[in-house]
């Protein structure tokens, strides 16, 4: 698995391809008829959730950054399914980035069932020093401020019953010290996603987070060194990472009516690792 990409990867780069259950997720009718918009959609734990909520009912808006070929793959997936697709490109560190794609999605399907906030970015530092005041800044703005930006813009549109998703991790408990300002981010994600889930209550709409270990998506050979790469999972019980698609249920869940009494949890899949 020793692979090196440029941030922010690309799926037509991975030798070894993730498996986003492309063959193998069947669905079951449980998101029909929703609408929901997944960032990071493109690839990864994004396309994963698309395919899978598109094969259970649902539309599906997926926001990336300029993945296009990754993107124009999702779509053709969830259209595949029989369902429709809206493909979003732009940086969500633009607050009216985040706002034109709920604006989109409301114009197209008018409304939001379900909003998966799942994009992230991260790079590996050996040291704080060598963490960029810039890198700092674009991190936080990824993938903590979009979360706020695009729940904000989404509420006035979601009817009872809505789903927010956030894209937490196993670092929002044990924290990589050279992943740190990524790590500082899923914790407040998870932080995040419990106060929604409070606060949003008596409109009916639900809200927790993800909080996935080592999966193998092109974030890793994009922002890890090589060595890193080659051994990337290992450290898990399991002895392994996650493929996309063992995430992609979770998801499901959490966005289906079966989830209607799940609202402020943290759900761990991170193959044994414990988060308390």
């Amino acid at each position: 698995m020793a692979e090196q990409q440029t941030p922010p990867g690309t799926e037509q780069e991975m030798r070894e391809k993730p498996d986003h259950g492309e063959t193998s997720y069947v669905g079951s009718g449980r998101l029909e008829g929703k609408v929901a918009v997944i960032t990071g959609g493109d690839s990864g734990i994004g396309k994963a959730v698309a395919i899978a909520f598109a094969r259970e009912g649902a539309d599906v808006v997926i926001s990336y950054l300029d993945e296009h070929e990754d993107a124009a793959e999702a779509v053709d997936l969830v259209e595949q399914a029989g369902r429709k697709a809206l493909s979003i490109s732009g940086d969500l560190a633009d607050p009216a980035h985040c706002r034109d794609i709920i604006a989109s999605t409301v114009e197209e399907f008018g409304r939001v069932d379900v909003l998966v906030s799942n994009a992230a970015f991260q790079m590996d530092h050996p040291t704080l020093e060598e963490v960029p005041d810039e890198e700092w800044d674009r991190t936080l703005a990824i993938n903590l401020s979009a979360y706020f930006h695009l729940v904000k813009a989404a509420v006035p549109h979601m009817p009872a019953g809505g789903s927010i998703i956030g894209s937490s991790s196993v670092n929002s408990d044990m924290p990589s010290p050279t992943l740190f300002p990524y790590a500082a981010t899923k914790a407040a994600i998870a932080n995040m996603s419990a106060s929604f889930a409070q606060l949003l209550a008596e409109k009916g709409i639900r809200s927790n987070s993800v909080a996935p270990g080592p999966v193998w998506t092109p974030l890793i050979p994009a922002t890890m060194p090589e060595e890193k790469v080659e051994s990337f999972g290992q450290q898990s019980p399991l002895g392994r990472p996650a493929q996309p698609a063992e995430l992609a249920p979770v998801y499901v869940l959490l966005a289906s009516d079966e989830g209607s009494y799940v609202s402020g949890a943290r759900i761990a899949v991170t193959g044994g690792t414990p988060i308390l």
